[in-house]
């Protein structure tokens, strides 16, 4: 797959599957002769992979170092376990922080409604 048609399956600009080549998110990039990138399904995984990841909000760092240390076999795969589960955490944290967000919206929501009805009452 060109790097067009690349961008536009995955919604991610060619300049940013550049940078992730360029920093080695996305590794190993064939080309064709003319030297047209050439994305092929491994790349396209590690794509959705990275594009997982960002969207969660991991930083390029920790991915950088998961998938170095992904190369270099299976002597690494505790480490990269532990990269995992520490972003994981830090994860949950943020979701943990965002679910006490919404639920202080929905009170104060809850009490927009309720005077709402106290409003409506005294128009009876």
């Amino acid at each position: 797959m060109t790097i067009s048609e690349t961008s536009k399956k995955y919604g991610i600009t060619a300049d940013t599957l550049r940078y992730y080549e360029k920093i080695g998110l996305i590794p190993n990039v064939k080309r064709k002769i003319n030297g047209v990138r050439d994305y092929s399904e491994e790349d396209c995984k590690w794509i959705e992979f990275v594009k997982c990841m960002r969207d969660s909000g991991i930083q390029i760092d920790a991915l950088i170092k998961y998938i170095t240390l992904f190369y270099q076999g299976d002597e690494t795969r505790e480490v990269r376990k532990e990269i995992l589960i520490e972003q994981r955490d830090l994860l949950l944290n943020k979701i943990s922080g965002i679910q006490e967000s919404l639920n202080k919206l929905n009170h104060k929501i809850d009490i927009y409604n309720t005077n709402l009805i106290e409003i409506e009452n005294e128009l009876k």
